[in-house]
This record gives structure tokens, sequence and C-alpha cells, in this order.
């Protein structure tokens, strides 16, 4: 809120009183009573008609004043020594794997600036598990990683063999070393890392979710009441991303006081400042005051707190207050003399402050985040908070102590080697134990056993409960149901009208009723239950809600009453794929973060999966997650009126480039039980990580039997429905168009007297992937399987495949097909139209399929060109391909 300006003051008198009497309040009664007060104040005005704009920033100072700090409880000098160790190592540890391999990369500057925030958490917050309790759980910042193998490193869970082959994991593989990864990977290091943060803004969003899942376990009753505590160190520039700030009014709204972000402030991004021109701290500060966090500002060191105190006139409180961050850079990159001519000079009560104050005294002025007892202080008042979520909102100086090399320079995110004077000048900075040789020689510093830094960090960690991060491998295997269990109607459908999707819900209807999973499953929907059939759920099991039910539905009388609960079991998470995924990934996670395994099936538009939220996935599998995605009215064609935005075409195209995600597009009921069955053994039981994805459609078809013998062929990628004794041509159809596949076998048999056979492909990308591991073994002489394609299509046959995917998904297995090859999809646009003429305007009905194999018949002999030219006649073919309009 701007200051009023002083002429609207006509009675200066009167507004002292009221100044006056504020303060008395305060002095009398505490500030509790003074805000109380004061918003009453606020609320009369509002009813009186006068709208005051409110005041949406504090001032660019301390939140918590000097005399509100606890007493730091730890050993300040050993702590900061600490600190400064790691620092070095970090620093050593990236410009060393520079030096070998100029191409690796790697961060100093950002762990510089953050090496304070994390230390403070490491020796005095972060709890590690143990029998009685879970412990916390720490998103680290991705660009820091170099100082938490710094520490690590310390501690004894690594060695110099380690930090030496720093971004060179084949490397130590070869060597038989473990390899660090660049940023946190639990898929690369699933002993050490338990949450990937490498990827923007996936950090947040997935820590904001994990805290809610958290407090779902405690009142669903799966888990304990406890204290822990996610926490999250991220980034300022980091929060630009939309997943950054997506799910902060989440956190708010459910009062996950169980959640603490601390946003390293160091007004830096790659390429220049976060916010040049404004203020990236007072823009944080109103996005997560709005969103109603609770907001703690660490801006200044102790060091700056005399000079607050003697500033009887608020001149640098209002010089902090119209320093844009553009100006702080170009003060954290300078020395004291240009600070106290450039920052102090501005005002002559400025320059009086630091008179006493040598130019070396105002270089040593920290910034908040650098001080480890005003760190203690934001942190010991965010755990202890209650009813909100809190951030910490910490300024540091990006590439704190690296001097001329780095330190607030428009390149230090870049900075990945330093020249000698460099390097001596960074040991001085933090008293370093090396001699100019080691330090040249970038040698890595650990302290003796017995020496009491290390003491003093191994005591800290034991009263802490142990040593993070370290990923635990998980809970105890779970049997699970089979599919005679919980789809009895699948296996025997007797040609009863089913969608997948219905026969899919059906099934996980039933397994909620399991003694021993159901309660153990994670139903997930981003606001489309409705449309899946599932509203029967809401009054069965609950829709999840912290606060419970505070109203009366309207449809309280309904069977599909929208019931919610405390103890709800459904994640009904509104308008949001990206936040939907996230509790997926929580849930998928549990059985690491938790030691308690549970099986979340996430339910949503097959278009907005992959397509959306594709990199939340992938960070989800490098998580090592397991459970089901289910793309329902998944097609392209068989998604009738939706059009061009709904119509999914390409996830499982997408889908096949996650190396352990298992995709699946199954035609009938019968196949998709199997394949659930199969997921939940291997995910449960044999607790493979990986997770599976399912396409399932609206088109109610007539289910068939399940055919003897079909499992071993459902699960790796295609199993035979129609077995002439002498087919010519052989059909591949998947998903919604096996059907088509099977019409025009028919067609091809009644018209021209040609048998087909058919078969029904679940999976283009587990045959592809299963056929390119038959291939390699083959080169490389190591005498492995045959692929299942090279067991399955052992003749040399014209060979349609027809998918509602694009052609390159059933492109993928061209190189293990026998004879001619043609692939038939929905490659383009999607319109909005039934389902036939969308079949016939992507050229994969039944009688497209038929022109096909007619034409690669025709290409082996001339005598079925007749017979192909007159399917021609039969359609209307345009000159302008699917794709093309």
């Amino acid at each position: 809120m701007p200051a009023r300006p002083a002429a609207l003051d006509s009675d200066a008198i009167e507004t002292a009183e009221w100044r006056d009497a504020l303060s008395s309040l305060l002095h009398a009664d505490g500030g509790e009573r003074a805000a109380y007060v004061l918003h009453c104040l606020l609320e009369h005005a509002d009813k009186l008609g006068l709208r005051l704009p409110r005041r949406v920033n504090t001032p660019y100072l301390n939140t918590i004043a000097p005399a509100d700090e606890p007493v730091f409880p730890g050993d300040l000098a050993l702590e900061s020594r600490l600190a400064c160790i790691n620092r070095w190592n970090a620093l050593a540890m990236v410009v060393r794997a520079n030096q070998a391999h100029g191409e690796l990369g790697g961060h100093i500057a950002s762990y510089a600036s953050a090496a304070d925030l994390f230390e403070v958490g490491f020796n005095h917050f972060f709890r590690a598990g143990s029998a009685q309790q879970g412990g916390d759980l720490v998103y680290m910042q991705p660009h820091s990683a170099p100082g938490i193998y710094a520490r690590a490193f310390l501690e004894g869970f690594l060695d110099e063999a380690d930090l030496a082959l720093f971004r060179q994991e084949i490397t130590a593989r070869a060597q038989g070393r473990r390899g660090l990864s660049s940023y946190p990977h639990p898929w690369l290091m699933p002993d050490f890392w338990q949450f990937p943060t490498g990827s923007m803004g996936i950090g947040p969003i997935n820590a904001i979710y994990q805290a809610r899942f958290m407090r779902y376990l405690e009142h669903r009753g799966l888990a304990a009441p406890s204290e822990r505590r996610v926490w999250g160190i991220f980034g300022d520039g980091e929060m630009d991303e939309p997943e950054s700030i997506a799910a902060l009014t989440l956190a708010a709204r459910e009062k996950l006081d169980n959640l603490v972000f601390v946003i390293n402030c160091n007004l830096q991004r790659l390429d220049g400042p976060v916010r040049g021109n404004g203020r990236i701290i007072d823009e944080l500060e109103t996005l997560y005051a709005g969103a109603g966090w609770n907001v703690i500002k660490l801006l200044w060191g102790g060091d700056w707190d005399p000079l607050l105190a003697a500033d009887r006139d608020a001149a640098l409180a209002r010089a902090f207050s119209h320093t844009v961050d553009g100006q702080f850079q170009t003060f954290a990159a300078k020395d004291g003399a240009y600070n106290r001519e450039h920052f102090f000079g501005q005002d002559p009560a400025l320059a009086a402050l630091v008179a006493d104050l040598d130019d070396a005294a105002i270089d040593r002025l920290r910034r908040g985040g650098h001080d480890m007892v005003k760190i203690h202080a934001a942190y010991h008042r965010a755990v202890r908070h209650r009813g909100q979520p809190t951030v910490i909102l910490a300024q540091t100086k990006k590439g704190f102590g690296m001097g001329e090399a780095g330190q607030g320079r428009m390149t230090t995110h870049q900075q990945k080697k330093l020249d000698d004077q460099a390097l001596l000048a960074f040991r001085d900075r933090f008293a370093l134990p090396l001699s100019d040789e080691d330090c040249l020689g970038l040698r890595f510093y650990r302290p003796a056993q017995d020496s009491p830094e290390l003491r003093h960090l191994h005591a800290r960690r034991q009263a802490l409960g142990g040593y993070i991060p370290r990923r635990p491998r998980g809970g105890q295997p779970l049997a699970t149901p089979t599919a005679a269990q919980f789809a009895p109607f699948a296996l025997r459908a007797q040609g009863k009208e089913m969608s997948s999707t219905m026969a899919v819900v059906r099934m996980l209807t039933q397994l909620l009723k399991h003694a021993e999973l159901g309660p153990r499953i994670v139903p997930i929907v981003a606001d489309e239950a409705r449309t899946f059939g599932m509203a029967n759920l809401f009054r069965q099991i609950g829709i999840y809600s912290a606060q419970g039910q505070l109203y009366e539905p309207e449809d309280i009388g309904s069977v599909l009453s929208y019931r919610e609960a405390r103890d709800g079991q459904i994640l009904e998470e509104g308008i949001t794929e990206a936040g939907a995924i996230s509790s997926w990934t929580a849930a998928g996670s549990s059985y690491s973060t938790h030691g308690l395994p549970t099986l979340p099936f996430y339910i949503y538009y097959s278009m907005f999966g992959f397509q959306r939220i594709g990199d939340l996935i992938w960070a989800a599998a490098d998580q090592r997650c397991r459970g089901f995605l289910v793309g329902a009215t998944s097609g392209r064609s068989t998604l009738g009126g939706e059009g061009l935005q709904h119509q999914d075409g390409a996830s499982h195209l997408i889908a096949s480039t996650v190396p352990n995600c298992r995709a699946y597009d199954p035609a009938y009921a019968y196949e998709a039980a199997v394949i659930i069955e199969a997921g939940m053994r291997r995910m449960l039981t044999e607790q493979c990580d990986e997770f599976y994805y399912l396409t399932v459609t609206n088109e109610n078809l007539p289910q068939p039997d399940m055919p003897q013998d079909a499992a071993d062929g459902i699960l790796r990628g295609m199993h035979r429905v129609r077995a002439p004794s002498a087919p010519r041509l052989r059909l591949l159809g998947a998903g919604p168009m096996l059907p088509e596949a099977e019409a025009a076998a028919a067609l091809l048999q009644a018209r021209h007297g040609i048998e087909a056979e058919v078969w029904s492909v679940t999976s283009f990308s587990e045959l592809a992937r299963d056929g390119r591991r038959a291939e390699r073994e083959a080169a490389l002489g190591l005498n492995g399987q045959a692929s299942w394609l090279g067991q399955c299509l052992d003749t040399a046959l014209p060979t349609v495949a027809v998918s509602d995917y694009v052609r390159a998904v059933p492109e993928q297995i061209r190189a293990w097909v026998p004879g001619p090859y043609r692939c038939l999809g929905t490659d383009g646009f999607g319109r909005s139209d039934s389902r036939q003429r969308l079949r016939d305007f992507f050229e994969i009905g039944a009688e497209w399929v038929v022109l096909h194999a007619l034409d690669l018949l025709a290409g082996q002999d001339g005598a079925w060109q007749a017979a192909r030219d007159a399917q021609r006649q039969r359609l209307d073919i345009r000159n302008d391909a699917p794709w093309q309009c």
C-alpha cells in the first residue's frame, strides 16, 4: 500500500493520537490483542463503506524481530564450519568433473547460496525415519545436489571415489562404483534420493500433494497421527513454473501445517535476475499470503540488527523498499567500498549508519539466508505454526563466497570451473585447512572421525533419528486377488454388451470390497467420475475431505449422493490433472515414503494424461511409483462428439517412451481383467518398480468369453482371436479397432472367400520392447529367447494392423512382422461426429481394412486387382489424407 501524502493529513495531532493509542495497546496487551482490534476496525470500515486498499506487502525486513528469536541450540561455530566444508567439497566435485570432461556440467552457485539453509535443517529440523515414526520428507532444490552429496560424504555414506564420479554413472558402473546422478533421481540412486525434483516446478506441486496424502492416510486410519512434515527447499526462479504455484490454495484450504516451503531467494535465475526491474520476494509474499499461507520473511542477517536499531528515521527500511532486485544483485557482486558509495551513499542518514564500519565490515553484512541464527528462528517458528502451511522467503546471494568468480554474477549459474586465484580465494574466504597444493588439486576434505566437527554432525543426526536423504525400499509384499475373484463377469461375459470403461469400474468396485487390499486402493479422479460411471462410489466409500461434509448435498436421497467424509477414500481433485497425478505419485510411492503400500487408480480423459502432464508422469517413473493410470474415453474415433482437443490418438506413443510404464489398449473386458490381475501381482506381491497404463473406451460392445490359454498372450502384447486353418491374410486389431478387424475378416470371407486370421494386439509397445530385446540378444550372441512376435507370426502373410491411435503406434513392430505390413491409424486432428463417420474419415473402419488387405494381396497376385478396385468403389475416397485436413 503506498504511503498517504502528507497533504491529506488535515489533523496531525489526531493522527498522532491514533498512533499512540495503538502503541499503548500493543505495549499493554500484546501483539495478538492489537492485531485483533485492527482487524475489527477494518471490518467496521468495510461496513461503513470505506473501501480501504489492503496492505499486500509488509516492510522489506525480517518477519521475526531479534527479541523474538529463540536461543540457537547448536554449536554455531562448528555448524558454520560444516557448511564451509560442504561448500568446498561441492565446488571441488563440480570443478573436478569438468576438468576431466568439460561437457559434464554441474552447478556450484546454487548450493553456495543455500548451504546454510540446508545445514540448519540437517542439524536441527529434518527428522529421519525410525521404527516409531516415518520421518520428514524433504524435497531438495535440484541444482544443490552437489552440496547434498558433500554432506553425505562427511556422514560416511559416500567416499572420495563416489564424489570423483559425479555425473559419470556409466563410468562408475564399469568400475564397480556408485556414481552420483546430476540431480535427485531415485531411479539412478534408489537407496539415496526419495524425490526427483530436477524438472523445475515438479517438486513444489508434488510436495503439497504429498503433505495432503499424509493427512489422507491419517484420517482414513491407515497411518497413526504424527508430527511428520514435508519440507520443500526450492528456488525463487522456479516459482515461475505453473506447477510450482498451482496447488498453493489447496495446501491452505486443507490447513496443511505439516508443510514448510523454504524458497531460496538468491534473486537470480539461469540467465539473469528473476525480477530485475521488480522484487521477487514482494511478489512471492503477495502470492503466498493471498493463497492463505503463513509467510516468514528471512531477509537480513544479524549483522544488520544494530544498523536497523540505530535507524531512527527508517532510512534503511526505505532504501530496502525502493531497491529493485537487479540492483540488489549488483550490490551482491560488488565489494564493501562499492556498497558504501552506491547503497549507503544515497542518503546522508544511511551513510551515517556505517560511518564507523570499514569497507570489509560492510562486505560482511550478510543476507538472512546466510545467518544460521536467523534461519533457525524462521524454521523454529514454522514448525510451531498451526492451521496453515508456511513459506520462508530466505534472501541469499547466488554464488555466495565465490568472489569475483561468481558471487552475484550474471553468469554464475553456468560457472563450472574456477582459476587458481579464485580457488585460493574461496579457500581463504571459508578458512579451509587446505595447503595451496591441496586447494589447487581440488582435494576433497573430510575432518577426522573424532574431530569436533564430525562428532557434532553425527550427534545431531542421531538426535534426529538418523541420516537423510535415504530411500527405504518399501513395505511387506501383499497378496492380491485373481481375476476370477474380482472380474468373473468379464471372464464369462456371454456376449453381454458393455464398454471397457464400465468393465474396469466394475472391477475397481469389487477390488474395493477386498478385505486386505480394498482399504489400500486410492481411487483418483479429476472431476470426471460421473462421466466414467463411478458416481455410485461416492456414497459407498465417500469422497475424501479433511473437513468432512459441512453441508447437506442437494442429492442426499440418491444412491449416487455426493458424500464427502473425513475418512472418504476417493480423491476427487477437481479440474487439475497436474494435481491428480501428484496425488497418484504420492500414493504410488507410499510403499517407500510411508512403508505402507497403497494402490492408486487414476482414471481420466486419456487425452489429458501423457500429452498434458507427461513431465509429472516421467518424474513418477523416476520415483519408482506403482499403480494404474486408466485413460478413459480413449481413441480418436471412439470418443465421438468431443472433437479435436479431447480425442486421444497419441498417448500410447508417448507412454512407450517411459521405460517402466507397461501400456495396454485392451479391446474386451477379459483382457483388462488379466492385465489388472497381473499388474497388481507384479507391483504389490513381486514389488516390481513399474506402473500400468490402460486405455478404455465408452463404446458398448458385445463381450466375448475369455479364450483358453489367452492370458500369456494378453500380457505379452497379442493373442489370436480368429484362427482359420489356411489363412491368406493376417489382421491385427488393437483396442476398439479389434471389432473392426474381426468385421473385416468376416467381409473378406463372405465376399471373396479369403480367410484371415485375426489377432488382438493389447500392447504394441510391449511387443516392440520384446522385439528389440530379442534382436539385441541375437546380435550380441547372448542366445536369448525368441520374441513373442516371432513365436506368434511364424509365417509370412500380408498383414494389416489397425489402431485408434496414430500409425506410429503399430509401426513400432514393423521390423518383426514377416511379409508385407500395412498400418492404419488416426493421424491428424480429431473431429466431432459419429464413430462410423469418424472411422470413415480416418480410413480405419472395417471396409478400409478390407481395401488395404486386398491391396496387399494384389501386390502379390494381380488376380486380386479387380477385387481391390471394386472395393475402392465402395468407399468415399478423398484426395487429401486425414492428416492433411
